[in-house]
């Protein structure tokens, strides 16, 4: 049945291949943004319209919320002020927005909200991106009446990521790798399963099963920093395909490292929160990943068989790549 869907934060990674995903599948889907320039590559899309929206203001937010059904929310950030037990950008992004989406849906009849967490999230973590996660799940819990899903990936990888992506580039620039965090674990999980998991979850044949729901979402194979940055510089063919040097750092120096990188213009490619939220491995709680088959991914993607070829210099995306990428497959 075709359905009318809000996507808040439609126009980022994930987002953006989400709403190709339902587009194709011939369903309404509506994406916000402050700035419809940042999302002119949805325009084209059939049966999508991009809009002019602050998603901050109550007001706009319940226009966009009335009539539809279902509401996803991507909205995310890495970095913020620092605060306790978070700061005001984590509090506004994770927390907030959460609850006023919620209370949106709730005023307007809307009961299906299919929202992305974290995996870690804890209101209790190390970490203000981990604690506001976990207070953004609890606000949305304690909204009454919803049918409501909640996701909580590993980190996301896939063609245009700002993980792997960015230490394959790092390397190709700097002879040595300076790592804080080297050995954290992560079970990275495909963008297109990610995408698979939050179609199936809104219009699949299962979709009801997956209403109030958590799901960990985590590739087949667990590795640790250090091992995902010698990989991005080997499948970059940086060095000779070898990769560059690594060198770990204690936990003074790295949390140094990391002090310089927020000090420096632009967003920092590694924070003190960064840190603290790698003080817990990114990895599902049970022994395989955490995919059940109302999801629609009975073999998650691994790491090896996507990755090498998209941080290939050579790389050129096909239409049939770019189709299956952003199609969630």
């Amino acid at each position: 049945m075709q359905q009318n869907i809000l996507v808040i934060g439609g126009s980022g990674f994930i987002g953006s291949r989400l709403v190709n995903a339902l587009s194709l599948g011939n369903h309404f889907v509506t994406v916000p943004t402050r700035r419809r320039q940042r999302a002119r590559h949805l325009v084209q899309l059939p049966l999508v319209d991009v809009v002019e929206a602050d998603v901050q203001d109550d007001a706009a937010l319940a226009r966009l919320v009335a009539g539809r059904d279902a509401v996803v929310n991507l909205v995310g950030i890495l970095h913020g002020k620092r605060g306790q037990p978070y700061g005001p950008d984590f509090a506004r992004a994770h927390v907030e927005l959460p609850r006023r989406i919620a209370a949106a849906c709730a005023q307007h009849g809307v009961r299906r909200l299919v929202h992305m967490s974290a995996l870690g999230a804890d209101v209790n973590g190390p970490s203000m991106y981990l604690r506001s996660k976990g207070d953004g799940e609890a606000a949305l819990k304690a909204q009454a009446g919803l049918d409501l899903t909640l996701f909580r990936p590993s980190v996301v990888f896939g063609p245009g990521d700002n993980f792997l992506n960015t230490f394959a580039s790092l390397q190709r620039v700097f002879p040595v790798v300076p790592l804080a965090g080297a050995k954290t674990r992560f079970a990275p999980v495909y963008v297109g399963d990610v995408v698979t998991a939050f179609v199936s979850s809104l219009v699949g044949p299962q979709a009801r099963d997956t209403t109030r729901q958590t799901y960990e979402l985590c590739g087949p194979n667990a590795y640790t920093l250090a091992e995902l940055v010698r990989l991005s510089g080997q499948w970059a063919r940086v060095g000779g395909g070898c990769g560059r040097t690594i060198l770990p750092l204690p936990d003074a120096l790295g949390r140094l490292q990391a002090l310089l990188m927020e000090l420096a213009p632009g967003e920092p490619l590694m924070s003190r929160d960064n840190l603290d939220s790698m003080k817990v491995d990114s990895v599902c709680s049970g022994a395989a990943p955490g995919f059940v088959p109302a999801l629609g991914v009975p073999h998650p993607e691994s790491l090896e068989a996507i990755a090498p070829t998209y941080l290939d210099p050579k790389y050129q995306e096909s239409e049939y790549g770019t189709m299956r990428a952003t199609a969630g497959r």
